[in-house]
Parts: C-alpha cells; structure tokens; sequence
C-alpha cells in the first residue's frame, strides 16, 4: 500500500472525514486505498480510498471549499486538483514505519502495515 504524507492539520481533518478533497499541484493516477502520514511523525494514522482527480477550475475551487476546506491565496498552484477520498478509516494505534530517504509526497509501505490493520469500515 501507498500513504500520502500530509501535514498533521489536514491529515486530522481527511481521517475524521471532513475534508474529502486533497489539493494538489498535479493529478495523479493512482486509486484504491491509501495510508495517511502526518509529515514528520514517522507514523501511519489510518487510511482512505482514493476515488478520484479533478483539474479545478477558479469556479470549481469557490464552490467545493467544503470539501477542500483551503483558501486559494493559500496554494500557488498553476493548475490545482483535488484528490478525491472517501471512507477514511482512523487506526486504534498509529503504526510506524520507515521513512526513505527524499519521500515528500509518497511512501511505498510493507505488507506487514497494510495486512495488519485492515479494519471493518463504520
């Protein structure tokens, strides 16, 4: 499995569900269930599946920022896009894991975290 690292505040935000939308300076391809780190923990905090990528447009941007919950002075994106998730899923205990060496966006996790903390969704 593959986990995003995400800073702490908004990490918190998409595992309790109320962010749905990670903005992003470029799309990406990947789908299906993710691990959340928050930067600098050396820890895994849960999971969401990734269900989709959209391009935003200004318009778009303005009328989802529910779901994205970020001001658009905050980004200095030439074309952001929102990775859409769902079903998040918090871990009883966050798992640590090692980090490699230059990993800023993503973190090729073992088996072993993956296998032993598939959870029953609520």
């Amino acid at each position: 499995m593959d986990a995003l690292i995400i800073k702490a505040k908004w990490a918190d935000l998409i595992l309790n569900g109320s962010k749905r939308w990670e903005i992003r300076g470029s799309r990406t391809t990947k789908r299906g269930t993710i691990g959340i780190i928050k930067s600098r923990s050396g820890k895994v905090y849960g999971q969401v599946d990734l269900v989709g990528c959209i391009p935003l447009t200004m318009d778009e941007w303005a009328n989802n920022k529910d779901k994205h919950m970020v001001d658009y002075a905050d980004i200095d994106y030439n074309t952001p896009h929102a990775w859409v998730l769902a079903n998040p899923v918090i871990y009883p205990e966050p798992i640590a894991y090692q980090h490699p060496q230059g990993a800023v966006i993503w973190v090729k996790l073992p088996e072993s975290i993956h296998s032993s903390n598939v959870m029953s969704r609520n």
